[in-house]
């Protein structure tokens, strides 16, 4: 499942953007993108699936929904997590702050690329 060209093309239209990995439900990266060090874009994908199982869990408890997506803000980082199925899941990571809402745009059209290269 080759996903970097469809990774590297939203990145290339995210100002600011850092890095795409897709990871599955074991933290073990499956395809990545990046414009920063290959193990640092691994270690945010594994950290970033332990936060999306525990919300996942918390969101259906509390709703009897699924997670959609989640936005982690910090002073200098910006990070989508978003689910593709029951077993993957992807990661962007910016640091352009003004670039959020087409970060969440770009994101959900590669999501929907990437669920159809999936089935």
């Amino acid at each position: 499942m080759p996903f970097k060209r469809t990774l590297k093309e939203m990145l290339d239209r995210i100002p600011g953007s850092l890095g795409a990995i897709i990871v599955d439900w074991e933290g073990e990266a499956v395809d990545q993108v990046g414009r920063i060090d290959e193990y640092e874009l691994k270690v945010i994908g594994a950290h970033k699936g332990l936060i999306l199982d525990s919300m996942r869990r918390a969101v259906r408890r509390a709703e009897g929904n699924e997670l959609e997506e989640i936005l982690i803000t910090t002073s200098w980082r910006q990070t989508l997590i978003l689910p593709l199925d029951s077993e993957y899941f992807f990661v962007v990571t910016f640091e352009n702050r003004r670039a959020m809402g087409r970060a969440l745009f770009e994101a959900r059209r590669c999501r929907q690329k990437l669920r159809e290269e999936i089935a």
